[in-house]
């Protein structure tokens, strides 16, 4: 049964901060989560305030096996119609922490696969988990009526892998960590030193700078939308990710994914320009 007639590919960001992180991708014939930070229950009333159900919902793709990523598989693993796209590394940490066995499927960091009528690439990052990556899914394309569309879901890297821009410049949306201040990261007396250092570390998290760096470095990429999301609660504030953005003059939408604030609007990628 179809979901969306005529239209390619709809987003919408259930909830993204350094506490959890989980979105939903829809297109023409296949609704998927996007890493299930938490907890099933609350991953199914999350959807439930969007208009859906966890009935509906039929595959969950994995970047990485942290708490923040995929703590809500094992609520959800009572489903048993779900199935978990991971990397093997990934897939066999997640599953050791279960009571039951759920139904993988697996793929090599940095392969190109399809399910159903969505192409995904899967891309691999730095960052301090087994093998994390990052996601472009793309859909439609096959009629005039049906444009292809593509978003990107990328998390938890430490720096921007050389590989990675050339990869990005054709998609319409691009998810991309915000995750601390730099300063407010050094202020803060909660995290000792080792913790700092791993946060701002080659294979931890991006900075609202670094971020910003790499986006001033693209000339005339595709996109329509960006989305700054997976924002430290300590670390980092809605405040200062603005500030930052507004000073480089981006062309594009850019949105702050809001820690507080539930679900983002549904973007309908149909009708981007």
């Amino acid at each position: 049964m179809a979901y969306l007639i005529g239209m390619s590919m709809r987003f919408q960001i259930l909830g993204s901060s350094s506490s959890g992180n989980c979105s939903l991708l829809e297109t023409a014939e296949t609704r998927i989560l996007i890493d299930a930070g938490f907890s099933g229950r609350r991953i199914e009333n999350l959807l439930k305030s969007v208009g859906r159900r966890i009935e509906e919902i039929d595959a969950v793709f994995l970047t990485h096996e942290h708490s923040d990523h995929a703590s809500g598989v094992r609520g959800l693993s009572r489903h048993g119609h779900l199935h978990y796209f991971a990397s093997y590394p990934t897939a066999r940490v997640i599953q050791e922490g279960l009571k039951r066995d759920i139904s993988w499927k697996i793929f090599e960091s940095g392969a190109r696969f399809e399910y159903r009528d969505i192409k995904i690439e899967a891309v691999k990052l730095p960052h301090d988990a087994h093998d994390p990556v990052g996601f472009i899914f793309q859909s439609g394309g096959q009629d005039l009526f049906n444009p292809a569309r593509s978003v990107a879901w990328l998390t938890d890297m430490g720096y921007v892998p050389d590989y990675l821009p050339e990869k990005l410049r054709h998609t319409d949306v691009l998810v991309l960590e915000a995750n601390h201040d730099l300063e407010l990261l050094e202020a803060d007396v909660r995290r000792p030193f080792s913790v700092k250092q791993r946060i701002r570390g080659r294979h931890g998290h991006l900075s609202n700078h670094a971020v910003r760096d790499f986006l001033q470095t693209y000339s005339s990429p595709y996109w329509h939308k960006i989305y700054l999301a997976h924002i430290s609660r300590d670390c980092n504030c809605l405040e200062r990710v603005t500030r930052t953005f507004c000073e480089g003059q981006f062309p594009w939408l850019i949105e702050v994914v809001n820690p507080e604030a539930g679900p983002t609007e549904l973007l309908d990628l149909a009708k981007l320009g």
